[in-house]
């Protein structure tokens, strides 16, 4: 199962500039809605893909998806181990927790801080 990483954890990786592959489990239209700075869409339906999307393995992937009771990014995240990605994160607050802490999220419906 893959470690989850926090708020503070991945806020601060995005501020150092870390590399890493920060990855939303949703569908196409929740990602081109909002998503967090720099995500890329790979929804858990279509994770036969991953090798055209993600193709190292020894990268870093933080998966996140809606909130807690998304299982989807779970899902996702579990699967990218069983075909051997070695370091997955899973951000299980997700984008409610992301946008409710006041930070910024990118795409179509929103633009800069969302108001708390």
């Amino acid at each position: 199962m893959a470690a989850e990483i926090t708020r503070e954890e991945l806020e601060a990786k995005m501020e150092r500039g870390d590399e890493f592959v920060l990855v939303e489990a949703l569908s196409r239209a929740h990602y081109e809605s909002s998503h967090l700075p720099g995500a890329i869409n790979l929804p858990y339906e279509f994770i036969d893909e991953v090798a055209e999307v993600l193709p190292d393995k020894e990268a870093e992937i933080v998966v996140y998806c809606m909130n807690r009771g998304c299982s989807a990014s779970r899902e996702e995240a579990r699967e990218l181990e069983e075909m051997g990605y070695a370091r997955v994160l899973h951000y299980a607050e997700g984008k409610q927790g992301w946008m409710r802490a006041g930070l910024p999220v990118e795409g179509k419906h929103h633009s800069g801080r969302v108001r708390r």
